[in-house]
């Protein structure tokens, strides 16, 4: 089943985006959701554009957002740069470590921009950002996010836009540490790879067609996302810049020359 998508502007998106994407006249598309299937309402996929920084955040865990009453509303999330302009970045973690009340004068200030580590990126960069990372997307970025279902993001710092800050919700589940860089790596061009095996979700690249052992890893319902060549999923092509829900890994036929995502929730459910 393709999945139905949403396409949302933003004054910090991009006005030409990478391929296969047509941006509209006159738009700035910063986002492209596709809409949770009812099957798997634990994960959401999107792409994110950017033409300048987005602010620096963080989002909280479920234990966290349990305690608060919230439900399982917590986000880990993962990045794969598609695209990049020259001199775009990624801000995760920070440089050194930082207790509550240097990260609020930080934030207050300003500073904590700078005290990220901003990474360099090129398409094929991929990260994992577990909760409690302090993070800001750059600009002249597009991106594949994979994510936890969840909408709560509290904002330290905002270069001083006129948007809701959440400082002390920040400070209160925001890790002042920098990010591991067993998180993070440059995807080679070809090959099968297990990219994320989280505690909510894993996801893997499947270059042509899946081997035994990742075949082994899908069990039931899952989401495809082709990035080269067309893969099909019952009786329905997608596309790259599509995803879809297959019931399992064997209704999927994947392009022999092609890559594509797969991904599902490992997390009870």
């Amino acid at each position: 089943m393709l999945l139905t998508t949403r396409t949302v502007e933003k004054p910090w998106g991009a006005d030409r985006l990478p391929a296969p994407f047509e941006t509209p006249a006159d738009k700035r598309i910063g986002e492209i959701w596709f809409e949770p299937p009812q099957d798997l309402p634990q994960l959401l996929v999107k792409y994110i554009f950017t033409s300048e920084k987005l602010s620096v955040q963080v989002h909280p865990s479920d234990a966290q957002t349990e305690a608060e009453g919230l439900g399982r509303q917590g986000k880990e999330e993962c990045w794969l740069v598609i695209d990049a302009e020259p001199g775009a970045s990624l801000g995760i973690g920070f440089a050194e470590p930082i207790d509550a009340n240097a990260m609020r004068a930080a934030a207050l200030n300003g500073s904590i921009e700078d005290l990220l580590v901003w990474h360099p990126v090129r398409a094929g960069d991929f990260f994992y950002i577990p909760a409690n990372t302090v993070h800001a997307i750059g600009g002249g970025c597009s991106i594949i996010e994979i994510q936890q279902n969840s909408d709560i993001t509290y904002r330290l710092y905002d270069y001083g836009r006129p948007r809701e800050l959440h400082l002390e919700q920040a400070i209160a589940v925001a890790k002042g540490v920098p990010h591991d860089p067993a998180c993070r790596l440059h995807l080679p061009d070809r090959g099968n790879l297990h990219l994320v095996n989280g505690p909510y979700f894993q996801l893997d690249r499947i270059d042509g067609l899946p081997d035994a052992q990742t075949a082994a890893r899908y069990h039931g319902a899952l989401l495809v996302i082709p990035r080269e060549g067309e893969a099909w999923v019952g009786s329905e092509g997608v596309a790259p810049g599509g995803c879809a829900l297959a019931a399992s890994i064997e209704d999927v036929i994947f392009a022999p020359g092609g890559s594509c995502l797969i991904t599902q929730p490992t997390a009870p459910h």
